[in-house]
């Protein structure tokens, strides 16, 4: 069978990343997708892997995008203003992509050489952003951890009604920041 004219990856992966945004990644099957496209499932296959495949290509995607969104956040700053702005890019990506968030987390092997790939850049973003504070690349790797699990942890509680008091979510988000940046101040002037 060959492809439908007008129908790549690209297509493929904007429109699963709109089912998945509008109502989560256990929504994003073949059948579904090739609903929304109008075209019928086996024609997916010229594109994908199965499911499993989709949702591989749907991780890379996501990461990428992410990707994009830190280094926008990044550019031109460094030190503590770069964290500031990635950390805001970070959860507005969340904000905007849910769906496709998920799939970032849930890609169906995340030690496939392709998504380690996907994902490298953006731990190599933190490591450059890193650079000012003089951490060795030990404490470097570990601070960029914490980060990461700072970020997610808020973007997720956040999207799944986890903050439930009447209190402006940016300016927690913010608080949230500065504390781990005066961690990081503490953390450097101890050696």
């Amino acid at each position: 069978m060959s492809p439908r004219i007008g129908l790549d990856l690209p297509t493929l992966l904007q429109t699963a990343t709109e089912i998945a945004d509008q109502k989560g990644m256990e929504a994003v099957t073949l059948a579904s997708l090739a609903q929304k496209l109008e075209i019928k499932s086996p024609s997916l296959y010229n594109h994908v892997n199965g499911l499993n495949g989709l949702r591989t290509k749907m991780a890379i995607f996501g990461l990428e995008q992410l990707h994009h969104t830190l280094i926008h956040a990044a550019n031109g700053r460094s030190g503590d203003v770069a964290i500031r702005a990635m950390s805001r890019g970070y959860v507005t990506f969340v904000r905007s992509h849910p769906g496709l968030y998920e799939a970032t987390l849930q890609a169906p092997d995340p030690s496939d050489p392709e998504v380690q790939q996907a994902g490298k850049p953006i731990v190599d973003l933190v490591l450059q952003v890193l650079e000012p504070y003089g951490l060795n690349e030990e404490e470097s790797l570990h601070i960029t951890r914490g980060l990461r699990s700072l970020l997610h942890g808020f973007a997720s509680l956040e999207q799944k009604g986890g903050f439930g008091l009447p209190l402006n979510r940016d300016e927690s988000l913010d608080l949230l920041i500065e504390t781990y940046l005066a961690g990081i101040q503490a953390k450097k002037s101890k050696y």
